[in-house]
């Protein structure tokens, strides 16, 4: 079963198609690494919760979009050795104040699959 890295941020309404092109260009060079899948989702059924939420979890505000994503590898020490290449790729270089995102509020992990059917 495929080794998963999820994220969870949010992309000001107004900057999502900033946000598609960047995703797109990071999408095509984590595949070239070696990445089995690369997915972009942008949330339209995230629903603020009493207590927790995918809203809630990344501090979104009125004028932003929940966006879910995922990368799959064959396992995490080919996500390792991706991620590596990947993160020294000058394809994506780009400072801060030019993210069409608030890096500071996006959440993200890697994942062992327990089930996948």
């Amino acid at each position: 079963m495929p080794y998963v890295d999820g994220f969870v941020l949010a992309v000001p309404k107004a900057n999502l198609e900033a946000y598609r092109e960047v995703a797109r260009k990071a999408g095509e060079v984590w595949m070239e690494h070696g990445a089995l899948s690369y997915v972009e989702c942008a949330g339209d059924d995230t629903p603020v919760g009493e207590l927790t939420s995918f809203p809630r979890a990344v501090l979104a505000k009125d004028d932003e979009v929940v966006v879910f994503s995922w990368i799959t590898y064959g396992s995490k020490a080919a996500r390792d050795e991706i991620n590596a290449k990947v993160m020294a790729e000058p394809r994506l270089k780009q400072d801060a104040a030019s993210m069409p995102f608030d890096g500071k509020r996006m959440i993200y992990g890697g994942f062992t699959s327990i089930v996948e059917m």
